[in-house]
């Protein structure tokens, strides 16, 4: 069996898989350092985990009380958010990726250090169990370096500043299950939306990533729950210069998006709030989702499939229905709707590792 853990920074999600890549059994705890809750399978109580490595210890004992043992494991897996521009494929755990994952907090200061976080407390608590990581933003090495590539000096190109592109693992899993659906016929362009809290398109061209609309941090490109989504760089300054960065940041990733516009961030409510602020947010989504499928097209020079996944993405049938009526320009396609599956593709990715390894 094979353990994938996704830490952040106040909690920690566990998920068991059979070689079959069957999920055994899930767990996670919240409010990491206070008073937490501790869900087990169909079990919930309130713990109080001072740290990552003693909420892990909490899971690993609920889980052996169903019967999963912690001896039982072959390997673990974990989710990190930034592998930057070196860590560009999932790979096994050493000290030299450890400096990697690192290196690249100050591109995801509040993931990478949760996501180390639960590296250690794990090989604290299992020291001889091998462990493997995969990156968000790894799907999209294969972009051409026109489309990473920030019209800057090159000192500021030099320090990071490029698209990177996330939602890596999601669109992954899509590759994999359309595969899977149509018989290894992958369309040759393939249009994938993750749509949910955070919404992004990925252009995969030949299976690969080819585009996506997230850049350098996944504040850009849609409309959000309550990021703006794209925005000109002087608007930014503006609110930096009146409310300071720190205030600027708050307004642009928490205070907007459909938030902002509707009143709700969830666009279920949305959709029953029958409010015309409501109704325009939907509008405002769609339209943005639209416009930047047209630029995913573009890259991919035309459109063979289109995969949905995510909240929104799975069960807004009207979203989603409308979305594809203003793409018919690009042409009548086969439309799958993909159940998020992260955490198995993890997984999945993880098991080749480790066959290879063995």
């Amino acid at each position: 069996m094979l353990l994938v853990v996704n830490a952040g920074s106040s909690s920690v999600k566990l998920a068991v898989f059979d070689a079959g890549l069957a999920q055994v059994i899930a767990g996670s705890v919240t409010e990491i350092g206070g008073a937490g809750r501790l869900r087990v399978g169909e079990v919930a109580r309130d713990v109080a985990a001072a740290d990552h490595r003693a909420a892990l210890g909490l899971c690993f004992e609920a889980m052996a009380a169903h019967g999963v043992q912690l001896s039982a494991l072959q390997a673990a897996a974990h989710r990190v958010v930034h592998g930057g521009a070196a860590l560009i494929a999932p790979c096994r755990v050493t000290p030299e990726v450890l400096e990697g994952i690192a290196a690249c907090v100050p591109l995801a200061p509040l993931h990478n250090p949760g996501n180390l976080t639960g590296i250690a407390a794990l090989a604290a608590l299992a020291p001889d169990l091998p462990q493997y990581v995969s990156f968000d933003t790894a799907f999209h090495a294969t972009n051409p370096e026109v489309a990473v590539t920030y019209a800057l000096p090159l000192a500021e190109r030099e320090a990071g500043l490029r698209r990177y592109g996330f939602h890596g693992i999601s669109y992954s899993g899509i590759v994999r299950k359309v595969k899977e659906i149509s018989e290894n016929a992958l369309p040759k362009r393939l249009l994938a939306l993750h749509l949910g809290n955070g919404a992004s398109l990925c252009a995969i061209r030949g299976g690969v990533s080819v585009a996506t609309t997230m850049g350098y941090s996944p504040l850009d490109g849609l409309t959000m729950g309550t990021r703006t989504g794209g925005i000109d760089g002087n608007a930014v300054l503006k609110l930096a210069e009146r409310h300071g960065i720190a205030g600027a940041s708050r307004i642009l990733n928490r205070e907007s998006g459909l938030l902002a516009l509707g009143g709700q961030s969830d666009m279920r409510a949305l959709q029953e709030a029958e409010t015309a602020d409501a109704a325009f947010a939907r509008a405002h989504f769609r339209y943005w989702a639209v416009r930047h499928a047209g630029s995913m097209i573009a890259a991919m020079g035309g459109l063979d499939g289109i995969a949905f996944t995510g909240g929104i993405g799975e069960n807004d049938r009207e979203m989603r229905e409308g979305i594809v009526a203003d793409l018919l320009w690009a042409g009548p396609v086969p439309v799958w709707v993909i159940p998020a599956e992260e955490e198995r593709t993890i997984a999945a990715e993880a098991m080749a590792l480790r066959a290879r390894d063995l």
